[in-house]
C-alpha cells in the first residue's frame, strides 16, 4: 500500500522506457495550470540522438546537452551546458511556487553538474510542495540518496506498467 502522506514521488526505470512520456501524460492528467517545472526531450537528427533539450511547462526551451558541445562537463558523448541550464532554471523557485505539483524530469547525471539545480532540488525536497520527479536508475551516490529518503514513494516504470502508472501517480499526487 502506498502512503498518501508522502510528498515526493520519484519515478525510475531503464533508459528509453518512457519516464518522460509518463511525466508529460501526468501533467495533462493533473492539469497544466496545477503544475510547475520542466521535462527533457531528446534532440534527434536523422533518427540519431544528438542531445537533450529542456522544456518548461510554460513553454521556455534550452539546450541541456549535445554531442557537439565543447563543455568540460561530460556524460558519455554529450557535453552538458551547465551555464544554459542555470539560466533556464533562473525563474524557478520550487519551494515557494503557487503550483500544487512540482515536476522535475530528471534527477540525473547531467543535471547534478548544476549547483543551482542541486539547490533548487534540496529546497523542493525540504518544502511542503508535492514533488514528482524522474530519477536515474543508476548513477552516483548524489542521485541515489534521494531514493532512500523516508518521504519518498518510488515507482519503477516499465513498458508494461507505464500506462497504469499515469493514473496511479496522478491519483496519489492529487490526494495529497
Amino acid at each position: 500500500m502506498v502512503s498518501t502522506e508522502s510528498k515526493t514521488i520519484l519515478i525510475t526505470g531503464a533508459p528509453g522506457v518512457g519516464k518522460t512520456t509518463l511525466i508529460r501524460r501526468l501533467v495533462v492528467e493533473l492539469g497544466e495550470r496545477r503544475c510547475a517545472g520542466f521535462y527533457t526531450e531528446e534532440i534527434r537528427k536523422d533518427g540519431v540522438r544528438k542531445g537533450f533539450e529542456l522544456i518548461s511547462l510554460d513553454g521556455r526551451k534550452a539546450m541541456l546537452a549535445h554531442v557537439d558541445s565543447n563543455s568540460p562537463y561530460r556524460v558519455g558523448r554529450y557535453g552538458v551546458d551547465v551555464v544554459r541550464f542555470d539560466l533556464f532554471l533562473e525563474p524557478f523557485d520550487f519551494a515557494h511556487t503557487n503550483a500544487e505539483v512540482v515536476i522535475v524530469d530528471e534527477i540525473g547525471k547531467m543535471e547534478i553538474f548544476s549547483q543551482k539545480f542541486n539547490l533548487l532540488l534540496e529546497a523542493a525536497f525540504s518544502s511542503n510542495q508535492q514533488l514528482v520527479a524522474t530519477i536515474s536508475a543508476g548513477g552516483p551516490r548524489a542521485i541515489q540518496r534521494f531514493k532512500k529518503r523516508e518521504d519518498v514513494v518510488l515507482f519503477e516504470v516499465t513498458r508494461l506498467n507505464r500506462d497504469r502508472l499515469v493514473k496511479k501517480i496522478a491519483a496519489l499526487a492529487a490526494h495529497r
